[in-house]
This record gives C-alpha cells, sequence and structure tokens, in this order.
C-alpha cells in the first residue's frame, strides 16, 4: 500500500509539474499581505490540489480491486516462504547434526 501512495504522490506532483509555478503578480494583495504570506497561500493551494488529485486517483485505484489481489499474493507468497524456510531448517540440521545408520 506504501509503494501505491509513493506512485500516486508521484504523479499528483508530475501532474502539478504540468502547471506555472510563478505567484500571480497581484499588485493591491501584494502591498497588503507580504511576500511570505503569498508563498505560504500559494503552498497552501498547491499542497490541497495535490491531496485531492491523490485522493481521486487512490478512489479510482480502488475500484482495480487491488487490495484483495495483494493480500492474496502476500498470503501466496507467505505460504512458500515457510515452507522453503521449513526445508531449510531440516537440511540445516541435519548437517549440523548428522544420525549415524549404523
Amino acid at each position: 500500500m506504501n509503494k501505491l501512495l509513493a506512485i500516486t504522490l508521484l504523479i499528483a506532483f508530475l501532474a502539478l509539474g504540468t502547471e506555472s509555478f510563478r505567484v500571480p503578480r497581484q499588485a493591491e494583495e501584494e502591498e497588503k499581505k507580504g511576500t511570505i504570506a503569498t508563498v505560504v497561500d500559494s503552498l497552501k493551494s498547491y499542497y490541497d490540489q495535490s491531496i485531492d488529485t491523490a485522493s481521486s486517483y487512490v478512489e479510482s485505484i480502488k475500484g482495480y480491486k487491488l487490495e484483495a489481489k495483494a493480500k492474496n499474493l502476500y498470503d501466496e507468497t507467505v505460504r512458500a516462504v515457510s515452507t522453503y524456510a521449513g526445508i531449510f531448517n531440516d537440511q540445516l540440521y541435519h548437517i549440523l547434526y548428522p544420525q549415524d545408520s549404523s
């Protein structure tokens, strides 16, 4: 799920990258507000837009039922790894403690 979120955020930031990062000039507001306040407001709007975009991507991905598929894949992988770990454990035990058949 973390990889899915990371990919979603990457796509959101790339989508934002196509837009201009210039702060719109508004002479009246700049006189009332400082440059820092203008930059902070712009960053807040970019953040809100990226959260909305990521949320919409997550909602569209939920429709593909990837969570159930990922859970099944995880369960099958854990089952296979535990089986091979048991086999490896038995082999290691018999190498370290050999039994004489005579």
